[in-house]
């Protein structure tokens, strides 16, 4: 049996979009009301109340109209002036290139950079930061989609808020999936969405905002007004009482309350759980078919995507392929620098079950078997299996 390009996958299991919950698709099909109808804006002022309660904040997220990539190049054109002194931290390719935001408003960006199967070291930050008191925004990715990498956010948080630095955080990837949140970091924009862990289609940013940001945004008077880039242009916009700034994506708000009822519902920790078990089972049998993962060491390795190093002489892209004809199921590969030598499992909302790790591993091994790189398909599952299998610890 072959699956045809032209139809839709078995499983998609890749790092995003991902495949949206069945009650989100339903909620997407609620009646769309005029944005400045009084029971819509009820409606936003409580959904904006279960985003701060999702992400632990003591006041109130901004909601912007756009997937995260609004939100991050929003966070780099409010936040930083043209006197202002970056430190960048790039550990794979979405890290090196919030640098590129950074430059368009401010021509001093220094950069920490480590190899792309690595994270960043808070000591090499901290030695950063007494060598250059000037710096004043730190920027940092929180999990390198691309290379399926976590970096150690709070203690570099810690470091920055010693330092008295604002802290950009790229969690479009970790939030809703594992245990991150604005504060617990020190965050002073924490850009994320529900689009990845939370299951729900893209189009919309979630925004953690500290109130010394909020002051030093309304300070710049480099910062955009007037535009789809501005936050502070949505600071009350949270209220029943305030009008939008422009339309808000009424379709998708829908669906975001009720991936927020779902991940509230079934309660943030056993979210976690579930994606962090459909990792290590993956992660297992990953190495029981003698394959190497990319992250240097596992505990780097992220609980939302596993990343798989391509074995000598495979081409990537006709693994994945391969995967998709035979088996219907569909994988990401690496961006950039990591293009052709990774190929990526996504665990991500409704696929963070461990029976998409079996599904994902078959699928892989089977591809690989069928490039002629013999793989016992069988030793995967197994140690995969008993991962699952092995009861949680009391």
């Amino acid at each position: 049996m072959r699956y045809s390009n032209d139809r839709p996958p078995v499983i998609t299991l890749t790092t995003g979009p991902v495949n949206a919950y069945g009650e989100v698709l339903r909620g997407l099909g609620r009646s769309l009301l005029y944005d400045h109808d009084p029971a819509f804006q009820a409606f936003y002022e409580r959904l904006v109340g279960k985003a701060q309660t999702a992400m632990r904040l003591s006041n109130k997220p901004v909601l912007m109209q756009g997937e995260p990539v609004l939100g991050l190049e929003a966070a780099a054109a409010s936040l930083i002036a043209r006197t202002d002194t970056v430190l960048n931290l790039a550990s794979g390719v979405y890290g090196k290139g919030f640098a590129s935001w950074a430059r368009r408003h401010t021509p001093n960006v220094l950069e920490i950079e480590v190899p792309y199967n690595q994270a960043i070291d808070p000591q090499a930050v901290d030695e950063m930061l007494k060598a250059h008191p000037e710096i004043s925004v730190v920027c940092v990715c929180h999990h390198e989609t691309p290379s399926g990498t976590i970096n150690p956010i709070n203690q570099i948080g810690a470091l920055v808020a010693a330092h008295g630095a604002y802290m950009i955080v790229d969690a479009v990837s970790s939030f809703g999936g594992m245990d991150t949140h604005p504060e617990d970091c020190r965050a002073d924009l924490y850009v994320t969405g529900p689009s990845k862990c939370l299951g729900s289609p893209p189009g919309l940013t979630m925004l953690g905002v500290s109130q010394r940001a909020w002051d030093k945004m309304k300070a710049n008077k480099d910062a955009p007004r007037a535009s789809v880039l501005s936050i502070v242009d949505w600071e009350n916009a949270w209220s029943r009482d305030k009008p939008f700034p422009f339309t808000p994506s009424i379709a998708e708000l829908n669906g975001m309350d009720v991936a927020l009822d779902l991940y509230l519902d079934e309660g943030p920790e056993t979210v976690w759980a579930r994606h962090a078990l459909t990792a290590r089972a993956t992660r297992a049998g990953v190495k029981a078919l003698g394959l190497s993962l990319w992250a240097a060491c596992e505990a780097i390795a992220s609980p939302t995507t596993t990343t798989i190093r391509t074995p000598d002489g495979i081409d990537e892209a006709k693994l994945r392929q391969a995967a998709r004809e035979r088996y219907g199921v569909v994988l990401s590969g690496g961006r950039g620098a990591t293009q052709g030598k990774l190929t990526r499992i996504g665990h991500m909302g409704p696929t963070a079950q461990p029976i998409y790790a079996i599904a994902g591993l078959t699928a892989f091994a089977g591809a690989l078997n069928a490039l002629g790189h013999r793989v016992e398909t069988g030793r995967g599952i197994d140690a995969a299996m008993a991962v699952i299998d092995t009861p949680p610890a009391d």
